[in-house]
């Protein structure tokens, strides 16, 4: 139970303490200043704490959000404060004067005071009974819940989730709140019907396309309502956001495996363009992450603004253009609208052909575009560069390596160059080598040494974001590569488990970073191998067991690497996602996932 002073006698008539209570607040009233710090005293240390001006006239709604949000230490309205334990501590003891002196004295020392947008909702501290009677009817006007449901849409999302998902998973969300369900259990319930909808993809027969179709689309469906249901509640919790971090990429991915199994039974083999999607999709999301972490955190371009980005707010101004260029892009809405109409009408290589043709176009119209944006882009922040460092993951090989390449101070554009140089050498070798050669090895090598670019200098130049993106279509595609070329059973599904083990870790390192924590531990990269390390690995395997005909000894390989590395970066993942550091994050941006 969280407590709630007010810091004086309630006024007559007011709804205020029956509005905390409907809160969760245990309700105590001060007589006055004097007696605000032992109440203060009175109340365990552990609890969230609101101080209250007895005065206040407002939504309930406006209360909430200001004393409940979880993701703020404090929050503030004209007579509210809401206090979490870590803000508590910087109260005086005897605070003087009331929640507004307080807030200010709390920001003077370094807190953060969070106050939302109210838009329509009231909060006042009406002076008088003129402007209270103001206030009430201010109150009145407003439907509360209307503003409540509104509020827990995301303000900017796809066509397909804002005009076909959100009219009605905003009430499921509400229907939910409710009954007392949270959005952990909601997101649980999205996976466990995209798990069965891949199950049904797998069985291969119509019936089970069709059923897949329907159940993917029920499973995006509740993946809404769980950020809805948080936003309706402020139900954020640091659990939920490690879930719908994660989450969605395994559904995703376990539906490819799913249609891929299925086309199996129907003697298909299209597990190479299952892999090419997944691999598809986690670079495009990379360049995404990459570009944007290169760029929000640039102080450096304050108040700059390339042609590109200019001409991007004028169509954003315009009502078709806005939804043309959201569809475009191909977000998680579209792009499962599409999967689930596709498997349900037609074949799983229909299905990943369509996916990849529209994914490639998505794909370059994005890159494109951060890439002009990128052309007058100066020099980039500490901050900035240590972020787009993270993503490229790059491990202990590549630390040698830079001590190689740092004499030759490369900067600019030859970063990004010898990166795309390592990447085009071992791809290109990959494919064309015989199998069992040691040329791959060689290539890997000289990839490795190429890696040392993303650690000889500090990635501030205008195209170093492009270095994650990269590494990232070298080391999937070389896996690719090399599982497809064997031609035995069971290569590429085992090729498939490494790779969604090694998107789940780069997924991962994301979402941390988002979340303002950083990138992983050191140790786990150096752990798992870096990129330049896997790729090394994965080459080596296949010169000594590919050659001689022993293609299972491969398939082998590459499964007890995948089970390894997964186990590895989710015991880490899980231990800090629960931990107390963890921070309670949910995506509130509306870029496309």
């Amino acid at each position: 139970m969280s407590t709630a002073i007010l810091t004086g006698p309630p006024v007559a008539g007011s709804s205020l303490e029956a509005d905390l209570r409907s809160l969760g607040f245990d309700v105590r009233v001060a007589d006055g200043p004097e007696s605000l710090g032992a109440q203060l005293a009175a109340t365990a240390a552990h609890e969230r704490l609101a101080l209250v001006d007895p005065r206040f006239v407002g939504h309930t709604h406006a209360l909430r959000l200001a004393l409940k949000d979880p993701r703020f230490a404090a929050g503030a309205l004209p007579g509210v404060l809401g206090l979490a334990p870590e803000a508590r501590r910087a109260l005086p003891r005897e605070p003087a004067g009331g929640p507004d002196e307080a807030a200010r004295a709390l920001e003077a020392a370094g807190i953060e005071v969070h106050r939302p947008e109210l838009g329509v909702l009231v909060a006042a501290v009406p002076a008088d009974g003129a402007a209270r009677a103001e206030a009430a009817a201010a109150v009145a006007a407003v439907d509360e819940e209307k503003v409540r449901l509104r509020s827990a849409v995301k303000s900017r999302d796809g066509f397909f989730t804002t005009f076909c998902v959100s009219p009605y998973s905003r009430y499921l969300a509400r229907w939910c709140a409710r009954r007392g369900l949270t959005p952990n259990q909601v997101t649980t319930a999205s996976l466990v019907t995209a798990l069965i909808a891949a199950g049904c993809a797998a069985t291969g027969q119509r019936w089970g396309f069709v059923a897949a179709g329907v159940l993917l689309i029920a499973s995006f469906v509740l993946d809404a309502t769980d950020g809805q249901l948080a936003r309706y509640d402020l139900q954020y919790s640091t659990l939920g956001a490690w879930l719908d971090a994660t989450f969605d990429r395994a559904k995703e991915y376990s539906y490819y495996a799913g249609l891929a199994l299925g086309a199996a039974r129907g003697g298909d083999d299209v597990w190479a363009l299952a892999l090419g999607a997944m691999l598809l999709m986690t670079a495009r999301h990379t360049v995404d992450f990459s570009f944007n972490e290169a760029s929000h955190t640039d102080a450096a371009d304050a108040g700059h603004s390339s042609p590109t980005a200019a001409l991007s707010k004028r169509l954003d101004a315009t009502g078709w253009t806005v939804w043309a260029r959201r569809m475009i892009v191909l977000p998680i809405g579209e792009r499962w609208a599409l999967i689930a109409v596709l498997t349900a009408a037609t074949t799983p290589r229909v299905t990943f052909v369509v996916l990849l043709v529209a994914g490639t176009f998505a794909a370059c119209y994005t890159t494109a575009g951060r890439l002009l944006r990128s052309v007058r882009r100066r020099a980039r922040t500490d901050k900035a560069a240590a972020g787009v460092l993270a993503l490229t993951d790059s491990g202990p090989l590549a630390e040698p390596a830079a001590r190689v390449l740092r004499p030759l101070r490369p900067r600019g554009l030859v970063v990004p160059a010898v990166g795309l140089l390592g990447g085009a050498v071992i791809l290109a070798t990959a494919w064309t080598a015989p199998l069992g050669s040691p040329w791959p090895v060689a290539a890997a090598a000289f990839y490795a040494l190429c890696s040392g670019v993303a650690l000889a200098r500090p990635l501030k130049g205008a195209l170093d974001w492009l270095l994650p993106p990269i590494f990232r279509i070298a080391e999937y595609a070389t896996i690719l590569v090399l599982a497809a070329r064997t031609e035995a059973h069971g290569a590429l599904p085992a090729a498939f488990g490494l790779v969604a083990a090694l998107a789940y870790h780069h997924y991962d390192t994301v979402y941390r970073i988002r979340g303002g924590t950083g990138a992983p531990p050191r140790w786990l990269v150096r752990a798992v191998g870096g990129h330049e390390g896997r790729t090394l690995l994965v080459t080596v395997v296949a010169a000594l067991w590919l050659g001689g005909g022993q293609a299972q000894d491969f398939i082998f390989a590459l499964t007890a690497l995948a089970v390894v590395i997964a186990a590895v970066v989710l015991v880490e993942s899980i231990r800090f996602w629960v931990s107390s550091q963890a921070p309670a994050v949910h995506d509130e941006t509306g870029e496309p996932a």
